[in-house]
């Protein structure tokens, strides 16, 4: 499979990674699991065991006329715990890395059948400058949104790209599914493409 290039030129595209059937299934397991890690899950609430105080009864079981209690910190207390408190916790589901790169062929073949896969020299930024950026992205037409992928991080390219809307940069080894398929455009330099091939062939 080949793909044109923004210089005129065209370039060949391993099919074992670019050609293959679109698994909707297995990307949307892989998009939530990966939102599933991002999350902290940090989340704590203290419950009437982990409240301090209570440890006496307030008043005597029968006789005062009031509702029988046997602590002061339960949850209709005031100061009193949670009824179901929260407990820090771990989100993060399991993808077996088959899975994951199964999915990412996935990814990337739909991004070319749509034409959405742009494939390019370099962004030749020598220094942030995002003006040069809009203009380099009104080129490869994805002035809607682009996601820049180079080899290494590219401060330059970070730097130029940040401040524009649905705009974002990534290294190869930073990719992840939920960049790939929530931009509009996923522009890739030649080297890029080349440690793409060789990480999912």
């Amino acid at each position: 499979m080949k793909v044109d290039m923004t210089n005129g030129s065209s370039v060949d595209l391993d099919d074992a990674v670019f050609a293959r059937d679109f698994n909707e299934a297995l990307v949307h397991q892989a998009v939530v699991a990966y939102q599933a890690r991002s999350r902290s899950g940090t989340k704590a609430q203290k419950s009437r065991s982990d409240v301090s105080g209570g440890g006496a009864k307030p008043w005597r079981q029968k006789g005062t006329g009031r509702a029988r209690a046997g602590t002061s910190r339960g949850p209709i207390w005031r100061k009193g715990g949670v009824t179901f408190a929260a407990r820090p916790r771990d989100y993060s589901q399991k993808l077996n890395k088959k899975m994951y790169r199964a999915a990412m062929r996935s990814i990337f073949s739909e991004l070319v059948r749509q034409e959405r896969f742009v494939v390019v020299d370099g962004f030749n930024i020598d220094k942030p400058n995002t003006k040069a950026m809009i203009a380099f992205l009104h080129t490869v037409d994805a002035d809607k949104g682009a996601l820049l992928v180079t080899t290494e991080n590219n401060i330059n390219v970070n730097l130029s790209s940040r401040n524009i809307p649905y705009c974002q940069s990534s290294s190869v080894s930073g990719l992840n599914p939920l960049s790939l398929v929530s931009h509009d455009k996923v522009v890739v330099t030649s080297k890029a493409l080349d440690k793409i091939q060789e990480w999912l062939a």
